[in-house]
């Protein structure tokens, strides 16, 4: 029965990370990540009591009519309506089967198992929760036929109530390898996400020597990290292939990165500046504009359609995604973030500090991620990964030399009159007079951005 749970769990993440690309509120992409995390800590404690008993496996096959249920899910109308068919359909059944086998077990011969679903019970209590919230903030009516779908495959599954006879020549595979279903391209943003004025090059201008302006680009540059854990919903989507224990770290490598873009947000809102102030584009941001280049001569750009199926990741796909953050990006940004936490303490802006600290603490985790994981999926793709980290060295020197480039052409652009500089400007200036600096030298030269 525990194998056949842990089934379902495991469905759930991957509906979250097959549907979750869809959802564009803010506050609502930082609760979905924090579900993907909560979901792997549930299939974490099933698998571990499955492995306590003689002959447990926890990778054991189980019946395709557990599939069925997540294929149903799976074929939504709308992120909406797959939204009530996670929370409001499969959930409420699992947990009624648990407190079933609660009810019905024996409390001291079988206390760790009860006490283990208690634990999950009160994880699902708090997604329900927030199900509830959402959708009195947001209603929707779901669909009959779909519901009805989940619901009759739940019920052919017994109601998950009583472990499922196993055919062995015919198990079931991870809900959505048997359908064409594929998340989007492009997650969807919150409103506001377009800024009127682009203030990039003018925070890679003056990174190096402006202590203001390095606040302001770490409080963005966070609050763009949000961007890669809608990415990591789909390496784990097409990550099936991988065991069970990568896809542990990637969920809570991908819930410390929605942490990080919380906590940019969080610290730009702490100086009255809003997502609309600085903007929030997409990293593939290069092939948002080929899509709308696309369109029609004339149409409409303002709004492009974020649900344009993606392409299937393969291995070779996941590995790289998996080694330019990992070896590139996060490795390679210890230096200036180090000097950053440093200097926002001795100017008494605890608080930039502390975002910098746990950033720190948990990208050199991500870094320890890369380095267990890229030999796997080296070995999935088909490729080799010998001389990955002199690889990765020669990159990120090409990455420097590039961003190098870029901010000496980026200065030019300093110039009063400039609408978007004139923008920048103002908004050091409301940082300022928020929460000043305190006895250090704003313009102490600091290493450049690496990237």
């Amino acid at each position: 029965r525990m194998n056949d749970w842990q089934y379902l769990e495991r469905t759930l993440h991957r509906l979250l990370c097959a549907w979750g690309r869809h959802q564009p509120r803010w506050d609502d992409k930082v609760a979905l990540h924090r579900q993907v995390w909560d979901q792997a800590e549930v299939v974490r404690r099933l698998r571990e009591r499955i492995g306590q008993f003689p002959g447990g496996k926890p990778n054991a096959p189980v019946s395709p009519r557990l599939q069925a249920v997540g294929e149903a899910a799976l074929a939504a109308p709308s992120y909406e309506d797959a939204v009530d068919g996670m929370f409001g359909v499969i959930l409420p059944a699992l947990v009624k089967a648990y407190v079933a086998y609660v009810t019905a077990g024996n409390a001291i011969h079988d206390a760790p198992t009860i006490a283990m679903l208690h634990e999950i019970n009160t994880i699902k209590e708090q997604h329900y929760f927030w199900y509830r919230d959402y959708r009195r903030r947001v209603p929707h009516r779901t669909d009959d036929a779909y519901a009805g779908k989940i619901r009759a495959a739940i019920e052919e599954c017994g109601g998950f109530l009583k472990a499922l006879p196993v055919d062995r020549e015919d198990p079931a595979r991870p809900c959505g390898m048997d359908t064409d279903f594929r998340p989007p391209m492009f997650s969807d943003r919150p409103d506001g996400w377009r800024a009127k004025h682009d203030i990039t090059p003018f925070v890679q201008a003056e990174f190096p020597d402006n202590m203001e302006t390095r606040r302001l680009f770490w409080a963005w540059g966070y609050m763009l990290e949000m961007n890669l854990p809608d990415d990591q919903l789909s390496w784990l989507y097409w990550g099936h292939f991988m065991p069970w224990e990568w896809h542990h770290d990637v969920s809570r490598h991908l819930w410390d990165e929605s942490r990080h873009g919380h906590s940019g947000y969080s610290r730009l809102q702490d100086w009255g500046i809003g997502i609309g102030d600085v903007g929030f584009p997409p990293y593939n941001k290069d092939a948002l504009a080929k899509v709308e280049a696309e369109k029609e001569p004339g149409a409409d750009l303002s709004k492009i359609d974020m649900r344009v199926p993606g392409r299937p990741m393969s291995p070779k796909d996941i590995y790289d995604a998996v080694f330019h953050i990992g070896m590139i990006a996060e490795n390679g940004h210890f230096v200036v973030k180090n000097e950053s936490y440093d200097d926002f303490k001795e100017g008494e802006d605890l608080e930039s500090a502390e975002m910098m600290l746990f950033d720190i603490i948990d990208e050199t985790t991500h870094v320890q991620y890369a380095h267990r994981w890229l030999p796997v999926l080296a070995e999935h793709a088909g490729i080799s990964n010998e001389g990955y980290r002199e690889r990765a060295a020669k990159m990120r020197k090409e990455e420097q030399a590039r961003a190098d480039k870029f901010m000496e052409e980026a200065r030019a652009l300093c110039q009063p009159g400039n609408p978007d500089y004139e923008h920048y400007l103002s908004l050091l200036e409301r940082i300022r007079e928020s929460a000043p600096l305190k006895k250090v030298d704003v313009h102490k030269h600091r290493t450049p951005r690496p990237m």
